[in-house]
């Protein structure tokens, strides 16, 4: 029993050590054929093979299932179960594709509020959306723009100032 629960807390080590030392034996095994290993020696699925043939071999022994040499095979059968899992719980997330993150240049065109009055060629300051998050920039535009008043956004020099015109409705 003892020989089980250490294999199990060692894979749950192990496990842990996965989240700060990921990719470790990823080029362990540089020689094998290209994609063949790729994925199945990650410390995760590692970990999670060893850590559930240790906790399964260690219930079937403690719950009279089956003797040492069974709780072997079962402990076995779980943690291969458990890497097929981890595996392909990884290959799932590396797959997942996140969106493009937004930029300042996405603000082309949107409308916003004038949150500080904007006088003829000079600077004020505009509350405007992206990505649907609040962002304050300041504001030049070719005509006074009063507080409160609704822009729209026609220019983006820098990351934090934009070019305006009023809207006309």
């Amino acid at each position: 029993m003892v020989w089980f629960l250490g294999l199990g807390i060692t894979g749950v080590v192990l496990l842990a050590l996965s989240l700060v030392f990921d990719g470790l034996l990823e080029g362990a095994f540089g020689g094998a054929p290209a994609g063949v290993l790729e994925g199945w020696l990650s410390l995760p699925v590692v970990a999670g093979f060893t850590a559930m043939t240790g906790f399964g071999g260690a219930i079937a022994l403690g719950t009279g299932l089956a003797g040492p040499a069974g709780a072997a095979g079962v402990g076995a059968v779980a943690g291969m179960g458990a890497g097929w899992l981890t595996y392909r719980f990884s290959r799932a997330l590396m797959r997942d594709r996140t969106d493009v993150a937004p930029s300042t240049a996405d603000l082309l065109g949107t409308s916003g509020k004038v949150v500080t009055a904007i006088p003829a060629d000079g600077f004020g300051e505009v509350l405007l959306r992206l990505a649907g998050q609040p962002l304050k920039c300041a504001a030049r535009s070719a005509e006074p723009v009063a507080r409160g008043a609704e822009v729209w956004v026609e220019a983006v020099p820098t990351g934090t100032s934009v070019v305006v015109r009023p809207v006309e409705r």
